[in-house]
Order: structure tokens, then sequence, then C-alpha cells
């Protein structure tokens, strides 16, 4: 079996971490039972180009007991776990391409170690790996069965692919999921983000003035848990719809050339490259913090900021937290940039809980089931998740915390369905 880790030897010490993970997700666990049975990805290649975590590695695990054989790689260069990816792989046998820290040219070539197998579906996660599949791969397309995608941006490409006629298989939109992206990207993203923050410097959150750029489900989350632990939130947005939401939501709304003189923690959640550019790194104040939880790096414009500072006057002044001296009218400032300005939740901490991630594993397992018993009737679009299996990932968890629910009658589900009642 061929792939390349850091080091097997951390394998033991992953597989406790699994374990544990494991232990909060009941609904993937389930959903594995009976995918041991039933085998409802028999004869599938599944391609996965994911976060090498904990929780990502159950999903590996439910996708290998359904049936598939199983490839991974990362999807981001400072998201993998090194001791997960060497328990997949001595545990689980499941061939992994992923160390930390790795660069752009091993990422890449981790990414064709994955087509090199020739996958049936793709699993993605910020698209990369479909990208590279149709721009340097074209020959494959042609087993292609189908594929998911986890995250909001690489929703994004993927719908600008359809758009285009680029796009030549079907892909389920995972992250537009109800049960994935009203509580992975809220609840997982606003509580991981701060975690990863916090962890690398060990600032004070409360009283200080966070500015979160962005206000979909990541950046409601966000600015949730920021007020939630004292601080002052202003939120900058680009949609009027959700600035406005943000306003009623009692936050203050402001342009981030206006934010960006006030702020003291900044991070972006907008899946859009330089919101935070040159003209803000001009008026920020001393020992400001940025930090990016969107999928890619370009969020924050750290060209730009690393040529104002020039290459002496940047250091590291922590682990995973980089000072830039930028100068300014009134003498240099020193900007403190986290995680490379990747994702700071894995970059900096451990991402989502794992109870999260239950509900967008579960979402991703079903899916990839939904598209390989329906590949025959499925055409080259993107595809919402069924309705039926969202409401499925929901009730499961709901069980899972001992919670029922109530069902319609009979008179109730006609009344809802039918139009001749009047008043």
């Amino acid at each position: 079996m061929q792939f390349d880790i850091a080091d097997i030897g951390l394998a033991e010490a992953g597989r406790r971490r699994i374990s544990w993970a494991d232990a909060e997700m009941p609904v993937l666990a389930s959903i594995r039972e009976r995918f041991a049975r039933e085998k409802p990805l028999a004869g599938q290649v599944v391609g996965a180009c994911m976060h090498i975590t904990t929780e990502t590695a159950n999903l590996l695990r439910t996708l290998k007991a359904g049936g598939a054989e199983v490839y991974a790689c990362a999807s981001n260069p400072l998201s993998t776990q090194d001791d997960v990816a060497a328990a997949l792989v001595k545990y689980d046998q499941i061939p992994v391409f992923a160390i930390r820290g790795e660069g752009d040219a091993t990422y890449y070539s981790h990414i064709d170690a994955v087509l090199d197998a020739h996958p049936t579906i793709t699993m993605d996660d910020g698209c990369d790996l479909v990208t590279r599949l149709h721009t340097q791969r074209p020959e494959q397309l042609v087993g292609m069965v189908g594929g998911t995608e986890e995250t909001t941006t690489g929703v994004i490409r993927l719908r600008a692919m359809e758009a285009s006629g680029a796009l030549k298989y079907p892909i389920v939109a995972v992250n537009d999921a109800d049960t994935k992206h009203m509580f992975d990207n809220r609840y997982g993203t606003g509580q991981s983000t701060l975690d990863g923050i916090i962890r690398a410097t060990n600032v004070l959150i409360a009283g200080k003035v966070f500015v979160v750029a962005g206000y979909g489900y990541c950046g409601k989350g966000v600015a949730s848990r920021a007020r939630g632990m004292g601080a002052q939130v202003v939120v900058t947005e680009v949609d009027p719809i959700r600035a406005l939401e943000a306003v009623m939501d009692g936050f203050r709304v402001e342009p981030m050339d206006e934010a960006a003189r006030e702020g003291d923690i900044f991070v972006t959640v907008t899946g859009d490259r330089d919101v935070i550019a040159e003209q803000h790194f001009k008026i920020m104040k001393d020992g400001a913090i940025l930090a990016n939880s969107g999928h890619f790096d370009i969020e924050i414009d750290l060209k730009a900021l690393a040529a104002m500072a020039g290459g002496e006057r940047r250091r590291e002044v922590k682990p995973l937290v980089e000072e830039f001296l930028v100068p300014q009218e009134g003498g240099d400032a020193r900007i403190r940039v986290v995680a490379e300005g990747r994702l700071v939740n894995l970059g900096a901490a451990e991402g989502h809980p794992a109870a999260v991630m239950d509900m967008s594993f579960a979402n991703q397992a079903l899916a990839g089931e939904w598209v390989a018993k329906g590949a025959a009737e499925l055409g080259a679009k993107v595809y919402d998740v069924p309705r039926e299996i969202d409401d499925e990932v929901a009730l499961l968890k709901l069980r899972s915390m001992g919670i029922t629910i109530d069902q319609l009658t009979d008179a109730q589900r006609e009344y809802l369905t039918s139009w001749q009642h009047g008043t």
C-alpha cells in the first residue's frame, strides 16, 4: 500500500483520538453499522480531499465499511493531524497522502496520488480535487459516478463550473444541507475559530473590539461566540440583507475601511479574496490580530502585508503567530497574523467539535450512497442534498440526544397539502 505521511510511529496516539471522536459521533456510527451490513458502496473507489482530522477519519472508516476502496489527501496544508494520518494507514489500511505543513508542490502531488487511484466518487473540501481532475486529467472523467462537496467555497466554485459548462459529473452540495451549514458552519466554526485564536495568542476576548468580515452562517457563529465572551463585535458585509440581519441581531455594521481603525481582533469568513488589504494595514492599531476562517488563505492580502513590512521586519513571535512591522504615519504598527492566514480553527486548534461534524459527515456518507445508487439518472450538475437525507440526519441526531418530537396527524398532513380549506 502506497502512502505519504509524517510518521507511522504516531499511529497509536491517533487511534486513541479517533476513538474519542467516534464516541461523540453516534449518527455516523449508526450509519457505519448499516453500511457494514449492506455494502452500498461496493465497487466504488472514493477519493477524498479533506481535512485529515479525527472526525474525517471516522467518515473514511464508514465509507470503507460500506464497501468502498478509499484514498485520502489533505484539503489544506495546515489541517492534517499527523497521528490521525498514521492511524488510518496502520490500523484501517486506508492510503493517506497528507503531512502537516506540507508545501504547495507536495500538496498537489498528494492530490495527484489520490487521482492515480482512479476514483469513481470524489469527496472534496474546497474543490481542489475536482478542479485538478477537470483541468489536469480530463481523460479520467469518463469513469466518474459522482461526488460531494463539504464547503461554501467549494460549492461556489462548483456552481461556477456548472454555469460555464465545465462540470462533467454530478456533485452533491453537502455544505448546503440544513444539518450541515446551520450547525457545522454556525456552531462548529463559531466555537473552533475562537478556540484557535485563544490557543495561539492567549489573548483575553472580553473588552476587545472584534471585527467579523462576513455574516453568513460562519460569520454568525463567530460573531455570536465573540459577543458571548464579552467582545464588542463589529460586522463588515457587502450583502445588504446580511448586513441588515447583523444590525437586527444587535451588532454594529461598518465598512472595513472604518472597522480597520478600531479593531483589536479580525476574523475573515467570506470566501472571497483581499477582504483585508493594504489600505487597511496602514490604519490598523498597533498589536492588531488577524485570523482567517474562510477555506483559502486569500482573504487577508498577506503578500501586500509582507511587502509593506519587508523581510527583516517580519518574525515569529509565538508558535503559529507571525508579527509584521508596518510603517504608518505615527510610526510602526505591529500586525499579528495567526496560522499563516489559513483556517485558524484547524491551523491553531483541532477544528470543529466531533458532535457537530457528526451531522456533516453523516450527510457526506448518505450523499455518497445516494450518488452511487442514482448515478444513471443524474446529470452533470450540482445537486442539493435530498430533503429525506437531511431529515434523517436530524432525526438520528435527536434520537442520539434522547429527544423525541411530535408527528403530524393524518388530518394535519392533509390540511398542509390541500388548498380547499378557507378561513
